[in-house]
This record gives structure tokens, sequence and C-alpha cells, in this order.
């Protein structure tokens, strides 16, 4: 099957994919829910479209195209609160960040669908490892040749949207040292990386991809996991390095910013690419997870630089393009995460204290409050540690009595889940069930 051909599409507009955790409202971890959650959107008008994802904890979203950043903001709210009426008549939570903070991959179900399978039987464990959520974004381009320039160009930029979408800092428990550890396990599969360096379409179609097809190795550019690559079937150039943020007003201000970065890159205001542009790399000092205080190394003149300092100085540079495409939203907000951190740094991440991803949880998500870093209601987070499960959800707590926890009823069924108050109120407060054997923890332990 030969490459398709580039579809024409309208520079410069705008679509967002989000791939997200689906989390028991029990006890937090990740839980195979995506059958169920499609099932009951099917019977919905959702506001975008939803589709099954690798592994059965996860689903991914994506936007209509859009032109500017405003009406894509909307849209994403949208598709928020439809996800989270669905997932409260389920029991289930749609959550963003980049990684689940403990939950253990081998027991994550494949998705049954011929292409994961397919995957899964190629890749082996990495599949399963691969339940990691990630924002996409594309950007239309004229024609091929844009397309491969943009992708090339944009490469010096990377790092910006790694370190202002990082929100994955833990991993099985584990405080990774890492802003977005989610990228590593992406690393882990053949095909990612960057693409190959060509400026040509004709170029990448009948040399490179056609060798690659010849082998048997790739059937289409879904089978590539690079930083960025062309779509050639929606006519976009697509990056992949963000994770999932924590809220709907970062995914789309970092849509926005990418859209006002490609309109500069389009007027010929850096140099033409070349391959050895790849040296400019993200040097993270010592002993600090956060990438946002990293530095670069430019590739041609070999100065060092602070990254925050350099997104402060892009941002600063594309604020008149901003006005233009209706972003200077998008810009501020960005802004505002350079001074009051990103969400890796909001979830606790510090190499001297591996605490608990207090802002990673399910009201971040699904917040609808202000629109700044930091501000949305975060409610309770999971502790790093998985609680003790039972076999059976029970009834009801016997006791109301618990200061810190209100039993929240869920009417005309039988499940039930305890709202906190408190992110911990210690393992005093386990109830026992009525007529039941066993303890609910109302609260979990310490």
């Amino acid at each position: 099957m030969s490459l398709e051909a580039f579809r024409p599409s309208r520079p410069l507009t705008l679509g967002v994919e989000l791939e997200l955790q689906l989390v028991s409202l029990s006890d937090f971890d990740l839980t195979h829910a995506s059958s169920d959650m499609l099932e009951v959107l099917e019977r919905e008008r959702f506001p975008g479209n939803v589709v099954p994802e690798i592994t059965e904890s996860m689903i991914e979203i994506s936007t209509s195209v859009h032109e500017a950043h405003g009406p894509l903001l909307a849209q994403l709210r949208a598709i928020r609160d439809t996800l989270a009426a669905a997932g409260d008549r389920l029991n289930v939570g749609v959550c963003g960040g980049g990684t689940h903070p403990f939950q253990q991959w081998p027991e994550r179900r494949i998705f049954p669908k011929p292409r994961f399978h397919e995957v899964s039987t190629l890749y082996g464990y990495l599949a399963k490892q691969f339940t990691i959520f990630g924002q996409h974004i594309h950007v239309g381009c004229e024609n091929g040749d844009e397309a491969l320039r943009l992708l090339h160009s944009l490469g010096r930029f990377v790092p910006h949207f790694i370190a202002l979408s990082a929100s994955s800092p833990f991993v099985q428990r584990h405080d990774t040292l890492f802003s977005s550890a989610r990228l590593n396990s992406v690393f882990a599969f053949p095909l990612s990386g960057r693409a190959p360096f060509t400026l040509s379409w004709d170029e990448f179609e009948q040399t490179y991809f056609a060798r690659m097809e010849r082998t048997g190795i790739v059937r289409s550019m879904k089978d590539f996991y690079w930083d960025i690559r062309p779509k050639p079937e929606y006519g976009t150039v697509e990056l992949r390095v963000c994770d999932t943020p924590l809220t709907v007003e970062l995914a789309a201000a970092l849509a926005g910013y990418l859209q006002v970065l490609c309109a500069y890159l389009r007027e010929g205001a850096e140099p033409v690419p070349e391959e050895t542009d790849y040296g400019l790399q993200l040097q993270p000092l010592p002993g600090l997870p956060v990438r946002l205080e990293g530095t670069l190394v430019h590739p041609r003149s070999y100065d060092t630089i602070g990254l925050k300092e350099d997104i402060e100085a892009t941002l600063a540079r594309l604020r008149p393009l901003a006005a233009d495409l209706r972003a200077r939203d998008a810009l501020q907000y960005l802004g505002s995460v350079l001074k009051q951190g990103n969400d890796a740094s909001s979830c606790g991440a510090s190499a001297a204290t591996p605490a608990a991803p207090r802002a990673w949880s399910t009201p971040r998500w699904r917040a609808s409050g202000p629109d700044t870093p930091g501000s949305a209601r975060t409610g309770r987070a999971p502790a790093p540690s998985r609680p003790a499960s039972t076999t059976r959800r029970p009834p009801a707590c016997a006791s109301t009595s618990c200061p810190d926890c209100s039993p929240a009823w869920h009417a005309g069924t039988s499940r039930s889940r305890c709202a906190c108050k408190k992110a911990c109120c210690g393992s005093s407060c386990r109830r026992r069930i009525s007529g039941a054997g066993w303890t609910w923890p109302c609260c979990r332990s310490c």
C-alpha cells in the first residue's frame, strides 16, 4: 500500500487529539472501562469524536477543525463536560496527565481491535506499557513540501512543548525525576524519535517511505511514532511530544502556541532548517526534574540558553502574529505557566521528596473554574500506593459519622463511593459494611 497523496488543507487550521485516563472512582486506579464508556457515548450527541485506544483503560478524543484558539477551547470544554457526565453514570473518572501514577502495566488489557492486536503481537509487552497519555496537535498545510519544512523547522521548538505540557513525573508509584516520563515509553519503540531529514515530499515518498514499505516494516504513517510527523490524509503536520495536560485550558493554549509558531515559520522568520539543527538538545540541570529549569544548546551558535528564557523570548516575538490569529489568550496563558510552573511541578514531584501527585485528580480535569494555571479545583488526590481492593462493590457505608467522609450515592444502583473532604484522614475512617464481612475504606489510609 503506497503512501497516500498529500491532501491540501487550509494553512494554519487546527485540530487536537487527547488521550485520556479512565479511572475507578473507588480506588483511582485505571479501570477497563473504554468499551462501556464508548457504548454510553454512542447514545449521546458528542461534541467531537471519541475512539478506543490501545488498552481498555484509555480513550482518545479529537476536535473538529478550527481556525482560532477560542472556538477550539469551547469545544474542548464541551467534550470534557460530556465525558464527565458519561463517566458519572459508570462510576468512572476521566483524567488528564501523561502517566497514571501507580497503575501496573501487566494488568492492562489490549482493546479488541485488529490493529491493536497487531501492534501487541509485533512489540510484545511494550504495547501494554504504552498505556500513556499524550496530546497531538494538527496544523493545516498547503502541500507536502510545506509540511516537511514546518516539521523540521519546529524541531528547534520541541523542548518548549515538552516542558510546557509535562505532566508525567510518576510511574508505578515512583517519582521518576523526569517531568515527562511518558516520553521514555515512546522512545522504546524503534520507529520513534525524529523524522528523516528531507524537505521534498516526492523524495520522502519515493525514497524513504517506499523503501520502508518494501521491507514490510510499515504500511502507513500510523506506524511511525515520531515527535512530529506529516499526516497526508489530513493535510497536516502533527506534533506528538506533549503530555495530556491536567486541564483543557492548557491543551487549547498549547494548540494556539503551535498555530502562531507555524505562522511565524511560514513567514521565513527563521533560517531554512538543516539536519544539523537536531543538535539542539534539552539539557536538564542535575537534580532538577522540572524541564522548565533546563537549558538549550543552539546547534549553530553553540550558545547555552535557559529554556524558560527561550520560551519567554519566543512568546514575545509571536505576540503581533497572535493578535492577527486571535491567539493572544493562548500565549498569555502559557506566560502564566512559566511563572507558576507546569503540571509536573504542581503534582509535587521533587528529587528530595517523592510525594503523592497532589494535583493529579479527576476533579482537576473536570473542573470548569478560572482559566489560570493552579486555580482549578483539584479535589482529593490519590496516594502513590494502591489500596487493597475488594472483589465486590459494597452496597453502602454503614456509618456516616466520620467527620471527613460522606457517602455519595448513585440513585437506583448498587454503586457507592465516598467523597472525602481531605486528601487523607487515616485508617481510623474504615467502616464496616452492613450485611457484609469486609471493610470498605471510606478514606485512603496514610
